[in-house]
């Protein structure tokens, strides 16, 4: 079931998050809120995206308002925690945010920093969570082929539980696949399938070993579910820093997966400074409910984006609706 435009612009609310500590260059979420049939959904491709990317997340925005969910399997999810690209003094302080989670999700490769910086945080990370816990790093294809070979022997000694996206190209992941497999680290694929024209190429090519999937940016719950069907690999189901509208669908998604043998990324609530309701999905005992969740309407009002803002993402939404 497709709505009308006018009905997605009439009922369209656009909030402003802040975060509580810079993300992906950014200080505040924007994101399109919609109430549909099935309950709220969210739209909010980041903003540097183009329309041609965009439109897979209005799919997945109508798909989880306006059609059923698939059977859930279980109600609850283990999360990560996710550590940003922040000096090593100040993990402490965010691994506090995530409580009771036993991995943690480590930013590394920012280009404002060293692989030296990234040790350091990693080796933080090591320190607060104990030698049980667990250290996945992520690269978001940053580095290039040699950068990446070098990192990995950098971070060997944490006993990482796998890298993530650690070079851009499905190419450059084969190399790096069969140059480290003496080191036994897994590699996961994310923008290898999010961003890809053909999402199952990095499974085909034997490019991961893990796929991190995110319910948005591949077209919905639905569409997602039919990638890990083709692929056969294990997955991690991830979040877009989402609002709690927004991980409720990849909750909704993980919770119909068969097997789930990773934690998930979709305890980032707990990176928000504010969310649209008082019953965020934050983590709890490191785990977040698999349920829906409706703003509150004071929130709304609260973090309601700019004039200016509503419009850029009315204008954005009427384009990528033409594109559906």
């Amino acid at each position: 079931m497709t709505p009308s435009l006018s009905d997605l612009l009439d009922s369209a609310h656009v909030v402003s998050l802040p975060l509580v500590t810079r993300f992906r260059g950014i200080d505040h979420r924007e994101a399109l809120l919609l109430p549909g049939p099935a309950g709220w959904t969210e739209f909010s491709p980041f903003v540097e995206y183009d329309d041609a990317e965009a439109v897979t997340w209005l799919r997945a925005a109508i798909d989880f308002g306006w059609n059923q969910t698939p059977t859930l399997l279980r109600t609850s999810l283990a999360v990560n925690a996710t550590v940003p690209a922040v000096d090593a003094a100040l993990v402490p302080d965010i691994l506090a945010r995530f409580p009771g989670c036993r991995t943690a999700k480590v930013k590394v490769a920012s280009a404002d920093q060293t692989l030296a910086d990234d040790v350091a945080r990693v080796r933080m990370v090591r320190s607060v969570l104990g030698p049980e816990g667990r250290i996945r790093v992520d690269a978001n294809g940053l580095w290039n082929m040699d950068e990446a070979e070098h990192a990995l022997h950098a971070l060997a000694e944490f006993d990482l539980e796998y890298v993530e996206q650690p070079c851009m190209s499905v190419d450059e992941l084969i190399e790096l696949r069969g140059r480290s497999a003496y080191m036994d680290v897994p590699i996961a694929a994310d923008e290898s399938v999010r961003k890809a024209d053909d999402p199952l190429l990095v499974a085909r090519a034997g490019a991961a070993d893990i796929l991190v999937l995110k319910a948005q940016p591949l077209g919905g719950i639905h569409a997602a579910l039919a990638i890990i069907a083709q692929t056969g690999l294990p997955v991690v189901v991830s979040s877009a820093l989402d609002t709690s509208i927004g991980l409720s669908m990849g909750a909704h998604l993980a919770a119909a997966i068969p097997e789930l043998p990773y934690d998930c990324g979709l305890g980032t609530a707990s990176l928000l400074a504010a969310d649209v309701t008082h019953s965020p999905l934050l983590p709890v005992d490191g785990a977040i409910e698999v349920r829906r969740v409706s703003p509150d309407a004071d929130l709304l009002e609260l973090h309601a984006a700019s004039a200016e803002r509503r419009d850029w993402w009315l204008a954005r939404l009427e384009r990528c609706y033409a594109l559906l």
